[in-house]
């Protein structure tokens, strides 16, 4: 199942919270949940948009591009590049696979490991990530951070890095 469908189901069921019976009472904090996932489809699809019409890389490849850049050595192992992108181990292969194919990734064998890859960005990735990174900022701008006042914002990234900490290497391995 794509991202965007399991949003759609996530949100489904966050906003229908039923089970066999009648309809329950809607839990305390089911909306803010509810809200992220709407906020979260919303804008990534008005970043996708935005990196088309200016035939960029589409996102998923520039947040592989974007993760690959700010690791150390530039280089990840396929499977903490799964984990930094919340992309699946097959998703994270075929993608790296489109960049390498276009020249902007390079997979290389892991010297601490030989049975192990490691996905490094290339110097024609930086330059891509270089050229789509006005863009893909200018969307979060126009259509995320106009939105929300900068207390907002602060809120917002410290209540969501609780649940990210929270979650631990599961979801951010550089904490």
């Amino acid at each position: 199942m794509c991202a965007h469908a399991q949003t759609i189901q996530m949100r489904a069921h966050a906003r229908k919270w039923r089970y066999d019976g009648p309809m329950v009472e809607e839990p305390e904090g089911l909306g803010a949940f509810a809200a992220l996932l709407q906020v979260h489809a919303a804008v990534v699809r008005k970043l996708e948009e935005r990196l088309e019409e200016h035939r960029l890389v589409p996102i998923g490849q520039y947040d592989v591009l974007l993760e690959l850049n700010a690791a150390p050595g530039r280089r990840l192992r396929m499977q903490e590049l799964g984990l930094r992108t919340v992309l699946s181990r097959t998703r994270i292969s075929r993608l790296v696979g489109e960049l390498e194919g276009k020249g902007l990734v390079a997979r290389v064998a892991d010297p601490d490991d030989g049975r192990a890859a490691l996905a490094t960005i290339t110097p024609a990735g930086r330059a891509e990530l270089r050229r789509a990174a006005p863009v893909y900022l200018a969307g979060i701008e126009e259509h995320f951070n106009r939105y929300l006042s900068p207390a907002q914002r602060a809120a917002i990234a410290t209540g969501l890095q609780q649940v990210v900490d929270a979650h631990g290497a599961r979801i951010d391995p550089r904490r």
